[in-house]
């Protein structure tokens, strides 16, 4: 799964993703980015 990570200012492949569900029932995905070990996250559709 691909998210933007916001210290690297690039979008990059997610390591160790996990699908979550947010408050407001949508589905996300969670993850942490392969360079620098920061936290991504990436809003998925309703469904």
């Amino acid at each position: 799964m691909e998210a933007y990570c916001v210290k690297c200012k690039t979008k990059r492949e997610m390591k160790n993703a996990n699908e979550t569900t947010m408050k407001n029932g949508r589905k996300a995905m969670k993850g942490e980015c392969p360079v620098c070990g920061t936290g991504m996250f990436r809003i998925m559709g309703k469904a």
